[in-house]
């Protein structure tokens, strides 16, 4: 028996993705207005991936591997975190002409504040859910990220 046409397309689901996607940055945006941090999504996003290497910070190369984009990006990304004072650029200490990223002090501060908003803006956008409708919504979404087909 052939199994029945999906009642949702997938282009409308992808639509929905989109939609909740720019949601979720306009309300993280909403959750920072009262502070002075002005980061690109793409900012805030390389800064989290700097954030979660804990005993050796990465190499340009890791970044833009982790980013799936070229380094030449991540150069630009990483050009305005360092104006902004919340990363810097380290020496390898085993090969000189390795360089990676760190955090500064104010750099984990930022991080600190961005996950805050992240949290709110999540417990905005969830708000209308029941507990068990976030664990189903929970599961679907861990089945998108981590099923077949991705390369993390």
């Amino acid at each position: 028996m052939p199994s029945p046409e999906p009642t949702v397309s997938s282009s409308n689901l992808a639509e929905q993705l989109v939609r909740l996607t720019r949601r979720m940055h306009r309300a993280q945006k909403h959750h920072l207005e009262h502070l002075d941090i002005a980061f690109t999504p793409a900012q805030s996003r390389l800064l989290r991936i700097v954030g979660h290497y804990r005993d050796t910070p990465p190499r340009m190369a890791d970044l833009a591997e982790r980013l799936e984009v070229v380094p030449r990006a991540v150069t630009t990304l990483v050009d305005a975190l360092e104006a902004n004072g919340a990363v810097r650029r380290v020496p390898d200490t085993a090969n000189r002409r390795v360089v990676r990223i760190e955090l500064t002090d104010a750099g984990r501060s930022t991080l600190r504040v961005l996950r805050s908003a992240r949290q709110a803006a999540a417990e905005d956008i969830l708000a209308p859910l029941t507990a068990e409708q976030r664990e189903v919504l929970g599961g679907l979404l861990a089945t998108l990220v981590d099923g077949p087909g991705t390369h993390h």
